[in-house]
């Protein structure tokens, strides 16, 4: 009887149809065509039955190309949703309208969804996997964070028993590999921008990266799984990378550090989290400092497993297909034995996001001033009225202009105190202005 289940299974067929045909599209396709000997020796073969892509055409041309037989190219999603041979639709058009409708039709005709779209995860996550869960039916998005590295699994199911203590990624690659260039040859932000651009790392308009955004979705979607909590994007308090300049990646080098592009996510007790993205200073014994160019790292320290971290490419076709397809064979084998079922986010808890001037950290803040007697003396009143306490005063050089910069690290602080400072430092008449203030991973 159980090799009777055994060759009905291995003898199944599950049909998928593909929505989207650009770079994530095609190489998902490719993936799907070239290792589908090693899928069916999972116990069921992947028939890609429909390809929507509104250039039929080229969609023909490739289907022809990777020699898949029996797969219809359209132009309307209608034709995978309405065909009840069809048990796995792939979205892969990115943005939130028209992929919201064609993935909520998908679920409400009882299919399951897998998805590389991070904006609609992050801000429509919880609607959809409530309807994937009324349909009995998957609804999964590896890919939507990091890209090929398996870290929302490894959240979900791996480390389930633990409580996540912290969460720290590097997990947008484009800024990654401008701090990574700023870093290694001495360059100023823009050059290094130009330089991803001229490599098709960033876009003509590279504000979702630069700015952080595309990290924020990220990691509101990383928030809600680790914490079982409804996290929307615009929960994420965000900082963008366009004030870094050479001088402050060369002070980091001096002191120790390494400047990134950090998501971070810790519980602050049972009801609250703290979920930011911005620069971070980060010493260059830690595993993150390690990580740079393209690549995506997430570091996770769980109360039963410690530290550690999953690292690989953030982006590209054949990578993040890895993870798509990935999904699909998890949703195709609940197909084959009957388990349908939601992602697993149930309930989600009740939990405040808090807002960043209750947050806790330490800062590096490099000032413009007279180069007079008593200025540092004025600066650290200044910080005392605050209640804030500095680590040390770091460098002082005189410029041309008869300005001095100083560099000083605080001790931990509140940052609704910190801003007060700031505020005070305004109204010196020896301050010219605050040049940078980035945060200072420390104990």
């Amino acid at each position: 009887m159980q090799n009777t289940k055994q060759e009905a299974a291995k003898a199944r067929t599950v049909n998928v149809g593909l929505i989207g045909l650009g770079t994530v599209g095609g190489g998902t396709l490719q993936l799907l065509a070239q290792n589908s000997q090693l899928i069916a020796d999972r116990g069921f073969a992947l028939h890609v039955k429909k390809v929507c892509n509104l250039d039929v055409p080229y969609t023909e041309a490739k289907i022809a190309e990777l020699g898949l037989t029996d797969t219809t190219a359209t132009s309307d999603f209608h034709d995978l949703v309405d065909d009840p041979e069809i048990d796995v639709v792939i979205e892969l058009i990115g943005g939130i309208h028209p992929a919201l409708e064609m993935v909520q039709a998908a679920l409400q005709a009882g299919k399951s969804v897998v998805t590389a779209n991070k904006d609609l995860v992050a801000s429509h996550g919880a609607e959809l996997f409530k309807l994937a869960e009324e349909q009995r039916a998957d609804f999964l998005f590896e890919a939507s964070v990091a890209g090929g590295i398996p870290i929302l699994k490894a959240l979900k199911d791996s480390l389930a028993a633990n409580n996540i203590v912290e969460i720290m990624g590097i997990v947008n690659g484009t800024t990654n590999y401008i701090l990574s260039q700023m870093s290694s040859t001495g360059a100023d932000f823009q050059p290094c921008l130009q330089r991803a651009q001229e490599l098709g790392y960033a876009e003509a308009n590279p504000t979702n990266d630069i700015e952080g955004f595309d990290a924020a979705r990220k990691m509101a979607i990383l928030a809600s799984i680790a914490y079982n909590a409804n996290i929307t994007e615009d929960m994420v308090y965000v900082e963008g990378i366009t004030k870094i300049s050479k001088f402050d990646i060369d002070y980091a080098a001096q002191l120790g550090y390494v400047i990134k592009l950090v998501g971070l996510a810790r519980p602050q007790g049972d009801e609250a989290a703290e979920v930011c993205v911005y620069p971070l200073m980060i010493p260059s014994g830690h595993p993150l400092a390690a990580v740079n160019d393209v690549f995506n790292a997430v570091f996770v320290e769980g109360d039963a497993l410690g530290q550690s971290m999953f690292y690989g490419r953030g982006a590209g076709s054949l990578p993040t297909a890895s993870a798509v397809v990935g999904d699909v064979i998890a949703a195709a084998r609940h197909v084959v034995n009957g388990t349908r079922g939601s992602y697993g986010l149930r309930q989600f808890a009740s939990r405040r996001v808090l807002p960043v001037g209750e947050c806790f950290n330490k800062f590096y803040i490099r000032l413009m001033v007279q180069d007079k007697p008593k200025v540092l003396a004025q600066i650290a009143e200044a910080f005392a009225d605050s209640e804030i306490s500095l680590d040390s005063v770091i460098q002082k050089r005189v410029m041309d202009s008869g300005l001095a910069e100083i560099v000083l690290i605080t001790h931990h602080v509140r940052e609704a105190n910190l801003q007060e400072a700031m505020g005070r430092l305004h109204r010196l008449a020896c301050v010219d202005c605050v040049a940078s203030m980035i945060r200072v991973k420390g104990e």
